[in-house]
């Protein structure tokens, strides 16, 4: 019985630094294939920055020809400059996985360190050290959180994929719903 294997591309987007991941994940098990940043230059404008963005995307998914890609949400901020600024960013790399025909899933950044650590408010400390954990990365060394944060994002589809979290927001009827459904569970003092 041959083994299939998923490839899945994350990515933190940025208008400075974008980091960039891709795990293998087969059966139950997953691994680190490369992760590493895209630094841009402050001194091009905006638009050379997202051109080399765009290239970079691309030549990523050419090289490793993920069947996945995953993006982090941005997250809202005071200033909505930085936020149309990196939603650039965000919407160029997303139309490089389209152009390549893979389908885009986008998570926020409590969500992907609910996924990763258990905890929606963890530190980017507290993810790395999990991500090691889980890939088992012996290797400690990291020069840019950005890198480890789209280890997360791929990370955290790969878990969405495989246990999907289910609609909490589901209205109940209350404790009368409850007991007038399990009678036998009441008990009287």
């Amino acid at each position: 019985m041959q083994k299939s294997s998923t490839i899945i591309l994350g990515i933190d987007p940025g208008t400075l630094v974008m980091g960039y991941a891709i795990i293998m994940a087969t059966d139950n098990k997953i691994r680190m294939i490369t992760m590493d940043v895209l630094k841009l230059s402050g001194k091009k404008n905006n638009f050379q920055r997202l051109e080399l963005i765009h290239k970079k995307v691309n030549e990523i998914i050419r090289q490793f020809k993920p069947d996945l890609f995953a993006i982090e949400a941005p997250f809202f901020g005071k200033n909505v400059q930085s936020m149309l600024k990196l939603g650039r960013a965000q919407g160029v790399a997303i139309a490089a996985a389209i152009g390549a025909g893979l389908d885009v899933c986008e998570y926020s950044p409590k969500k992907i360190k609910q996924a990763v650590t258990g905890n929606g408010n963890a530190d980017k400390e507290q993810v790395w050290k999990m991500l090691q954990h889980i890939l088992e990365i012996r290797d400690a060394r990291l020069s840019l959180f950005d890198a480890s944060d789209a280890l997360a994002v791929a990370v955290c589809h790969h878990f969405q994929r495989r246990n999907p979290v289910p609609d909490l927001s589901i209205k109940t009827g209350g404790w009368k719903d409850f007991v007038a459904k399990n009678p036998g569970r009441l008990k009287s003092k």
